[in-house]
């Protein structure tokens, strides 16, 4: 059987009301995706007006595009980049001192491609503190990218990263061990 979109339903995922879903994708379009709001201050302050839970000193930069802040925690220190976008169908954990570099894309939702309906597939992500996502990498659903670890710029990888580890390459693989330096003042 060929795969039949028209069977494609999801009744079962609920991520928020229509109106709340409504005021957010315009909030959303004005505060955060706006490549001319270089504001953080208003762009943390909107997040947590709708239910994203922000720690302190975090940065976005400007062309953030984030799905439904009420799945979102991310912890102090963190970094944003530019034109980031966090497709969080499912709740997605960034820890403290993470990077998110330019153009990457953490995808909660995926697709059944055995089923001819092509039902939703919804997986949480986990960024743990100090990991580095490389820029227009990419991070599917049910990842855990633990402590420290690197995923290399345009790598993309749809499981674990362990920590103080660097991968690279599509699917990513184990490139090396990471060895972080104390700075010497």
């Amino acid at each position: 059987m060929p795969v039949d979109l028209k069977q494609f339903s999801n009744p079962e995922y609920k991520p928020g009301s229509k109106v709340r879903r409504a005021f957010w994708f315009l909030f959303n379009a004005f505060f955060l995706r706006n490549p001319y709001n270089p504001f953080g201050g208003i762009k943390r302050g909107v997040l947590r007006m709708f239910g994203a839970k922000i720690g302190k000193g975090v940065v976005i930069k400007p062309a953030v595009n984030i799905k439904y802040p009420w799945f979102l925690t991310i912890g102090d220190n963190s970094w944003i980049g530019e034109n980031v976008w966090i497709d969080n169908l499912g709740k997605v954990d960034i820890g403290s001192n993470v990077c998110i570099s330019q153009g990457a894309l953490l995808l909660c939702g995926n697709h059944d491609y055995k089923k001819t309906s092509f039902d939703l597939i919804v997986g949480d992500i986990q960024l743990e503190d100090g990991v580095w996502i490389g820029a227009k990498a990419i991070v599917t659903g049910n990842v855990v990218c633990k402590s420290h670890a690197i995923l290399t710029a345009g790598s993309i990888t749809s499981k674990n990263l362990d920590a103080y580890s660097i991968y690279g390459g599509n699917p990513a693989e184990f490139v090396r061990e990471r060895k972080l330096e104390d700075i010497v003042k």
